[in-house]
């Protein structure tokens, strides 16, 4: 499961219940470090921040979908 907020504590708080209900969760905190990620990285399920500093949460969705 992907998480990618640019706020750590909720970043932090959601990868923390996840990985409690025994989920693998990549978390980040930049739009650019989940880019990197999805490009070697099958992801199930995303969890993405609208308005990122860098770049937004539907541009990442977008290449996901890709």
């Amino acid at each position: 499961m992907l998480v990618v907020d640019d706020e750590r504590e909720i970043a932090d708080v959601i990868e923390l219940y996840l990985k409690n209900d025994q989920y693998e969760v990549l978390k980040f905190y930049t739009g650019e470090e989940a880019l990197a990620c999805i490009e070697s990285t099958k992801i199930d399920l995303a969890l993405l921040d609208v308005m990122l500093p860098d770049i937004d949460g539907f541009t990442i969705l977008k290449k996901i979908r890709e």
